[in-house]
């Protein structure tokens, strides 16, 4: 195919060639890399070049014209600065002075918050016909007045749809003496607009054809009627309206087409009179309006003399297909939108309705109200994904917004109502929101953004979001320059990271980079952005194989600089969360050791510890916890005050969530593997700290509770605390009651330590009287212990089975019985030299039951298949433990579970012993 280039345009000058020459496109029309590389841009023809530029953002035509003259020239070009969308950038008085020398020719003007607004006259668009603002609870009837005193010519002014508690009738008036030329007016939360404000319009607006006094505490009813001009009205959410004064005077405007009365206390009774009185009204709008769907009758007939009336009672797309006089179908909506010519009258009725719809139904939304839930499942979801289509940008934001609150239940738990996450899906609205979210618009793309993140919190909707391409649109929108629209999308990365099946493909896509190159590039005043990041990090870091391309993507040290030196709680914890998950897998990189070794990572986390907020000592505690596996780390958390802060947090915990006081002990059990930190727990008091844990309820505390008071008695001075602390009814109580085989283990483990003989020579200590007085106590403790611990290792024998271990040694039956005794969880733990020498003493110089609890414990270290079983199979051969294994198996003194652990271990041992030797032939 040959494509002519046409003539450029005359304006660049006289010397300027003028170009004529053919371009050779293949593959239908697409052209090939190489071609694009060798392509002169600056000789394209100039309506080509506008035509690029405005598909891209103001921030990318300014870095494109800043290329060559060209470019520069054409990017100044009046047609691309129409109009202005100016929310998602900081807009003051300097910014708004280097832009007004291409705002001349402005015809169209969004921005947000009151700062923006003061600084429009600084644009000098005296030309400006059209002005929109968000969110601007402070602007002041000093502002509002400036700027219309400045812009005589403007014809529409929105400002919402939050409330603009700070302007008054004031405003209003200086809005009809300046604008004379004003068509529409949208204000909320406009506390009261008085008789003067009303009749300024009517006086001094002759063009005025669209009101909205929405949200209003005050509205003078009689006043409304000299709004003779007006076409449509909303005064939806307006409270203190006198109905019987306003149905009448609203029902005898003269052009009045269009009425919305949503979300106010309107009743049936003058609903009907405003149907019945209005000779040119159509449309009217009563949605979520209580009293009257208290008396209304579902089954009633709402179209008298060709009006119709909307509400969530009844048919919607039913009752606006009505309007059209050669209605086929229920919905019209979708043919009339694909007309190319179309009524003007009905064009703008329909228009109307669309941003009524828009508007009232994110309301209805953020009110959450659980008996709209068939109204949203029956039409409502439907009416918001055909606003997804409408001609209308604000229309379409507010629809894409809408749909990402309808679907929340909590926001603070991240809950959403699954039927209407499915119902939007089934509807085909994911693919219109990702369609939204590849617009060159950023303000469709933050919402449909939002969207798309809040509905994939169902995992149904997540597989079809990855299914359609939407990972790889969204790591592409994280990438965006627009802070709210890398939001977003971080948001949507958060949330489908939450499915393994999907880490991988947001790994494929770029994602990683992505959403750290987030960090890097917003200050740590943006913590929306920061948060989403870094809490997407953590669910990716939480992958064996992701967390390696988490680290290699640089994410270590920008998670370790928001721990550092954000003061957002939200990216405190998600920070710290991201920093435990890549902690996690020091089996299987070195990510746990390349944490410790990022300056102030360990010093940042314990000082999140005494954080205010508990989620951030979760998580802190939790990083501390994976840390503290390596040995250099761990001796850096002890240096850094961490014995201190965790002792202090364990102590403080009690009250706080389980998984709260799961990971304080958790850590402190980290620690306690050095025989120096475990010392330094029980001096800080740790021990008591631990046995209040170890009363919870719940069996992941005792898990870790039990887990570090097993190491802390290690210690004769901390195992002599614990029964002085009242450790051991807590320890018996585990050992016997809880609902974990691991936590029952080592609760046994930490009984036979306190009860091995060390700790008499220390609790002998002090005067007779009490030194008898200790012995007693002692002696009866241990008692009730050691039954105890014979109760716990007996409970995973069984007789039959034993005898024939003992009396056969039969593979068969050997690992029958170490299957029904091994538990599991047991083979993560690895011992040190010193306690796999302590377990050989127990079988050596102590009691019957504490030989076969050593012989139990070396069956769970020794098991096959455990992480560190060739470590223990090591060291006990170098303790010489194969020999009094035997010997304990061979005893007739030995007690009979005593006698069939330990023949298992021997077998373990035998067994690693023969791989080993394999493995060195080999």
């Amino acid at each position: 195919m040959t494509r002519r280039l046409r003539r450029r345009l005359s304006h660049l000058g006289k010397n300027k060639e003028i170009v004529d020459s053919n371009s050779e496109i293949s593959d239908g029309g697409c052209l090939h890399l190489n071609t694009i590389r060798d392509i002169d841009w600056t000789t394209l023809p100039d309506d080509t070049i506008v035509q690029l530029f405005s598909y891209l953002n103001y921030r990318d035509r300014a870095s494109l014209s800043s290329t060559c003259q060209t470019f520069r020239l054409l990017g100044s070009s009046p047609c691309l600065w129409d109009s202005l969308d100016l929310r998602s950038h900081k807009f003051d008085i300097e910014a708004a002075e280097s832009l007004s020398s291409r705002s001349r020719n402005l015809q169209k003007l969004r921005f947000r918050g009151a700062d923006s607004a003061c600084a429009i006259i600084n644009l000098q668009a005296r030309g400006l016909r059209e002005i929109s603002g968000d969110f601007c609870p402070d602007i002041t009837d000093a502002i509002v007045s400036v700027i219309a005193a400045r812009h005589e010519m403007l014809e529409s002014l929105q400002l919402g749809p939050n409330a603009c508690e700070r302007i008054s009738s004031d405003a209003i008036k200086a809005i009809a003496l300046c604008c004379p030329k004003l068509r529409r007016l949208r204000l909320s939360g406009v506390r009261e607009v008085s008789k003067d404000a009303i009749n300024a319009l009517a006086m001094h607006c002759g063009n005025l054809l669209e009101v909205a006094l929405m949200e209003s505490e005050n509205v003078d009813e009689m006043a409304l009627g000299n709004l003779t001009t007006v076409q449509f009205l909303s005064l939806a959410g307006t409270r203190n309206l006198k109905w019987g004064i306003a149905s009448q005077v609203l029902s005898k405007l003269p052009k009045l087409e269009g009425l919305d009365v949503s979300r106010t206390d309107i009743s049936l009774s003058f609903i009907r009179r405003l149907i019945s009185w209005s000779e040119n009204l159509k449309v009217l709008f009563v949605l979520s309006c209580p009293v009257f769907e208290a008396e209304v009758d579902n089954d009633m007939v709402y179209i008298h003399k060709g009006k119709i009336l909307l509400t969530v009672c009844n048919d919607i797309f039913k009752e606006v297909s009505s309007l059209f006089a050669d209605a086929s179908e229920s919905n019209m909506l979708p043919y009339w939108r694909s007309l190319k010519i179309r009524e003007q009258s009905l064009d703008k009725i329909v228009l109307w309705i669309e941003w009524v719809l828009s508007h009232s139904l994110l309301r209805v939304a953020e009110n959450n109200q659980k008996e709209l839930d068939i109204f949203w499942v029956k039409q409502g979801t439907n009416l918001l994904l055909h606003l997804l289509q409408s001609s209308e940008e604000d229309v379409q934001e507010r629809a894409a917004t809408a749909l990402a609150t309808f679907v929340v239940i909590d926001d603070e738990n991240a809950t959403i109502d699954c039927q209407r996450a499915e119902a939007v899906m089934q509807n085909g609205g994911i693919q219109l929101l990702l369609d939204l979210a590849k617009s060159c618009h950023e303000g469709l793309q933050s919402e449909a953004a939002k969207a798309i993140a809040n509905l994939s919190v169902d995992s149904k909707v997540a597989k079809t979001v990855a299914e359609i391409g939407g990972i790889n649109i969204l790591a592409s929108l994280a990438r965006s320059m627009n802070r709210l629209v890398a939001e977003e999308a971080a948001g949507g990365l958060w949330n489908l990271s939450v499915g393994e099946e999907h880490k991988g493909a947001i790994a494929e896509a770029g994602g990683i980079k992505a959403l750290v190159d987030l960090i890097f590039k917003w200050p740590f005043c943006n913590d929306g952005v920061l948060e989403r990041a870094a809490g997407a990090l953590a669910n990716l870091a939480a992958d064996d194989k992701c967390s390696m391309e988490v680290a290699m993507a640089g994410a270590v040290h920008a998670l370790v600089m928001l721990v550092r030196h954000c003061n957002f709680e939200g990216v405190q914890e998600q920070a710290a969360r991201a920093l435990a998950n890549l902690a996690a897998h020091g089996d299987s990189n070195n990510n746990n050791a390349a944490i410790g070794q990022e300056a102030g990572a360990i010093e940042a986390l314990v000082r999140l510890t005494y954080s205010q907020h508990e989620g951030v000592r979760h998580e802190a505690a939790g990083a501390l916890w994976n840390l503290s596996f390596d040995d250099k780390n761990r001796e850096a958390i002890a240096a850094a005050g961490g014995i201190v802060a965790l002792v202090s947090l364990a102590q403080s915990c009690s009250n706080s969530s389980q998984g709260l006081q799961e990971r304080a002990a958790g850590a402190l059990w980290g620690l306690s593997v050095s025989e120096a930190n475990s010392v330094a727990i029980g001096q800080e008091g740790g021990v008591a700290s631990l046995i209040a844990l170890a009363r919870s309820s719940d069996a992941d505390v005792h898990e870790t509770a039990a887990g570090a008071l097993w190491n802390l008695a290690f210690n004769p001075g901390n195992a002599l605390r614990i029964v002085e602390d009242g450790g051991v009814p807590a320890l018996v109580h585990i050992c016997t009651k809880s609902l974990s085989k691991m936590a029952r283990f080592m609760a046994a483990l930490a009984l036979a330590y306190i009860f091995d003989g060390r700790m008499d020579e220390i609790a002998a200590v002090g005067p007779s009287s009490d030194g008898d007085i200790k012995s007693v106590t002692l002696n009866v403790v241990k008692r009730i212990s050691l039954k105890h611990i014979e109760a716990f290792v007996c409970s995973f024998s069984d007789s039959k089975t034993s005898d024939t271990v003992i009396k056969l040694s039969a593979p068969t039956a050997l690992t029958q019985v170490a299957e029904a005794a091994c538990i599991p969880e047991a083979g993560l733990l690895r011992c040190s030299a010193a306690e796999i020498g302590r377990f050989v003493a127990m079988l050596r110089n102590h009691s019957s039951i504490l030989k076969a609890c050593s012989a139990f414990a070396l069956l769970q270290f020794t098991m096959p298949g455990g992480r560190h079983a060739t470590h223990h199979t090591n060291l006990l051969q170098n303790a010489g433990a194969p020999r009094i294994l035997r010997a304990v198996a061979a005893s007739a003194s030995a007690p009979f579970e005593a006698k069939v652990f330990a023949k298992i271990v021997i077998w373990n041992l035998e067994h690693y012993h023969v791989d080993a030797n394999s493995r060195n032939n080999g």
